[in-house]
């Protein structure tokens, strides 16, 4: 017997409610990086594209959560694109900014070792994040295209 909530739908299951706090937190972290250098696929932007990207990403991080806690099927397939992109912009960033390019960027000396070991430790966690998404395929539903 499937447990229903009060506007008659399933209730969500804990792996979707987690999930949901999570792209919830990684869009208020977006967010916050609002005129901040972006490092996007080995280029580092500043002001406006800079902007104009982190808006970019916060509306996709906000249609993921909003997805993820409406079930939808579509959103399945955007986290895991998603998810891939960040993990070869990740990659491709660590190989292609040089260390000198990233301190001129934020004004401050940076660890190299110290930002490789966390890029990598962030790719991990997003490629085991994405096992779990790709894993839990059942989970997302809501056949609609639009987040009704």
């Amino acid at each position: 017997m499937e447990e229903i909530d009060n506007d008659g739908e399933e209730r969500r299951p804990l792996g979707i409610v987690l999930l949901g706090g999570l792209y919830l937190f990684f869009f208020m972290l977006t967010v916050s990086t609002f005129g901040h250098p972006f490092p996007l696929l080995g280029t580092i932007y500043q002001g406006r594209v800079a902007e104009a990207l982190v808006f970019a990403d916060s509306l996709i991080s906000l249609y993921l959560f909003l997805g993820l806690m409406k079930r939808q099927t579509l959103t399945w397939y955007l986290l895991i694109g998603y998810n891939a992109f960040e993990v070869v912009n990740t990659l491709i960033n660590l190989i292609g900014i040089s260390a000198g390019e990233l301190e001129k960027a934020l004004g401050q000396p940076v660890d190299v070792r110290g930002l490789a070991a966390d890029n990598l430790s962030v790719m991990v966690a997003i490629l085991l994040l994405t096992a779990f998404i790709y894993k839990h395929r059942g989970y997302f539903t809501n056949r609609s295209k639009y987040l009704l």
